[in-house]
């Protein structure tokens, strides 16, 4: 058998693993032959394709990014896409794929899935967005990076006394925002699943600055006041639909500066939290995906997603993990409360 393999999406720590995993038990145990498909969805309709070996594969395991490359491209917004990518299967004879992306590039796998391409997912995205699975690999590394940014914060703070706003990755959930926010000490923490209010916000500020010491607000890019719509720079579309985020942490400053009277700055993490190596977490469980991937391969158990649950990799429809994106629990996110202010 032929695999096929491509990253979609945004880069993200682990997708190395993944192939290198797919690859290795492919080979090793199965003794299937592989290519990899270059920039993900873009080069299933270009017909981009190279050779996947272990050769290919040997030493990648620490390294960020993605040796395939990788794109936001959405086929079906492209002229017979469906007809080109199976041309391209059919051309250099790929009898199924591994298919390693977020909702996305999974939302497109699923729909592809239903029109009888032979495929398998992998989730992967460093919101921890996609639904059906208890971690996405990606995820540990931003929220480490984020914590470290937020640890190291804190002090130039509090050197000036001014109000630090950290903006972090997650444009429908808060993952990232919640769980480096409450690592690093943040004494506000804005999520896209709860619109906030800037006076209390603002009150939040002030009742640190009132004990001397100096705030840090750790707000998610997808985060919107309740009063309005959400602050971006940018107003372009993905191809996916998706407006470029950003704004929100400079919006943020200038509120709390203007209302508290206090000095406020702002520090966008942006790709700094999906880029570099990935953590000894995000290597593990990328790896036993993408060992459990090439199993649901072998087995012809395609239209699913391989995913985590406690501590065991299980087999989801990808019809069910891309149905709805995996948000924060108000619950969870109301247990922190007591330490905002």
């Amino acid at each position: 058998m032929k695999v096929g393999v491509l990253t979609g999406g945004g880069d993200c720590p682990g997708l190395n693993a993944v192939i290198r995993s797919v690859v290795r038990k492919g080979i090793q145990e199965y003794g299937f032959e592989f290519v990899g498909l270059r920039d993900g969805w873009l080069g299933a309709l270009r017909g981009t394709v190279v050779p996947l070996g272990i050769p290919e594969v040997r030493g990648i395991l620490p390294r960020g990014g993605t040796i395939l490359g990788s794109s936001r491209t959405n086929p079906f917004k492209h002229e017979d896409g469906v007809r080109r990518i199976q041309d391209t299967l059919t051309a250099h004879e790929v009898d199924a794929l591994v298919v390693i992306g977020g909702e996305d590039t999974l939302g497109v796998a699923t729909q592809l899935s239903r029109q009888g391409i032979s495929l398998v997912g992998v989730p992967k995205t460093i919101d921890n967005d996609v639904s059906g699975t208890d971690y996405t690999f990606g995820f540990d590394t931003a929220v480490g990076i984020a914590t470290e940014a937020i640890d190291r914060l804190h002090t130039t703070a509090e050197s000036h006394m001014r109000t630090l706003v950290v903006e972090v990755m997650g444009r429908h959930s808060g993952w990232i925002a919640l769980q480096a926010g409450v690592a690093g000490g943040a004494n506000v923490i804005l999520v896209p699943e709860r619109p906030f209010d800037i006076d209390q916000v603002c009150a939040w500020v002030k009742s640190r600055f009132r004990i001397n010491y100096a705030p840090i607000v750790v707000a998610a890019e997808g985060a919107v006041p309740k009063e309005g719509q959400m602050i971006l720079k940018d107003r372009t579309l993905d191809e996916f639909g998706h407006v470029r985020l950003s704004g929100i942490g400079e919006w943020l400053a200038q509120e709390i500066e203007e209302r508290t009277g206090t000095d406020a700055r702002t520090t966008v993490l942006g790709h700094i939290q999906r880029g570099g190596t990935p953590s000894a977490f995000d290597r593990w469980l990328a790896t036993r995906f993408g060992l459990h991937a090439v199993d649901a391969v072998n087995d012809g158990d395609f239209g699913m997603m391989v995913a985590l649950r406690g501590t065991e990799i299980v087999r989801v429809p990808l019809a069910d993990a891309t149905a709805h994106t995996k948000l924060v629990d108000p619950s969870l996110y109301d247990e922190f409360q007591v330490f905002f202010g």
